[in-house]
């Protein structure tokens, strides 16, 4: 399945709970926010569909989705995604 398949398909999964996904330009990574009261997930529009996963699956980590359908090959990249974020943090503390 194509990268850019599966950001579309995560980001389906997020407004599956309620929350809104807005692409912008700027000087940011991306992810969930609140913008006037409203909860949202910003993507950076100048970033590659392999940030947006990553930016999409550290949203879906704190939700449940237990509760939602997932393609086998969306589901095995999301939770790579959170495998990656977790070595990642890990390496980080290492650091300190």
């Amino acid at each position: 399945m194509k990268i850019e398949h599966i950001a579309q398909e995560l980001e389906q999964a997020v407004r599956q709970f309620g929350l809104e996904v807005r692409r912008e330009k700027g000087n940011f990574r991306g992810g969930r926010c609140t913008v006037n009261g409203e909860d949202l997930v910003m993507l950076n529009k100048r970033h590659p569909p392999e940030v947006h996963v990553a930016v999409l699956a550290d949203v879906l980590r704190e939700l449940p989705t237990d509760t939602i359908f997932l393609r086998p090959a969306v589901r095995d990249a999301m939770e790579d995604a959170w495998l990656r974020h977790t070595e990642t943090e890990d390496l980080e503390a290492d650091a300190d």
